[in-house]
């Protein structure tokens, strides 16, 4: 198996800050979620809370939102298990290299 180890490494520098933006948009959109309700509620025409709440759920502004979180942490743990791949190739490779270490010391 021919494997640099290094490519291993460099993807997992090279897509760090693409993960870290990722996840900065998953939060960044979980916290609008909260300002997108009150700002609905606040323009409803009902006056009872829960008949405000349930037309802040109904509408499309926050139907999109909750969308787009759904793809926002969807694009985010793709990266992460991309990410953690590349660690597990890295071990993989680093195990293999002391068993090999380990079976040369002991034909010699």
């Amino acid at each position: 198996m021919d494997f640099d180890p290094h490519e291993s490494i460099n993807y997992i520098y090279k897509n760090a800050p693409e993960y870290g933006k990722a996840k900065g948009k998953v939060a960044s959109l979980e916290a609008y979620k909260s300002s997108l309700k009150a700002i609905l509620m606040k323009q409803s025409y009902e006056t009872a809370i829960g008949a405000q709440e349930r037309e802040a759920y109904a509408h499309a502004d926050y139907q999109n939102l909750c969308n787009a979180i759904g793809e926002a942490v969807e694009h985010a743990e793709t990266l992460r298990w991309r990410l953690e791949a590349a660690k597990m190739r890295f071990e993989a490779y680093r195990t293999e290299q002391a068993s090999n270490r380990h079976l040369e010391r002991m034909t010699t």
